[in-house]
């Protein structure tokens, strides 16, 4: 079983019907949904932020690689 995980999830991604926490049964499903989800958030979201895919053993997880504004999409992020 794979798992993939949003690691912060940012207003943009609480206000979208996208799911955290998924359990997927195979390597290459995880990799394949989770560069799916990576690219809709980076072409859907407000872009404030951009996102990337981690492969940490057996989970894929999501993040923030780097913020492409001072301000924050609201919740999730910067040091609230």
């Amino acid at each position: 079983m794979f798992k993939i995980i949003v690691e912060k999830e940012c207003g943009c991604f609480k206000r979208s019907s996208m799911q955290n926490n998924i359990d997927v049964a195979s390597k290459d499903e995880a990799l394949e949904k989770s560069l799916a989800m990576k690219e809709h958030m980076n072409e859907e979201f407000c872009k404030k932020h951009s996102f990337k895919v981690q492969e940490a053993g057996n989970t894929f997880v999501i993040a923030m690689s780097d913020s492409t504004s001072n301000g924050c999409c609201g919740g999730g992020c910067g040091s609230h």
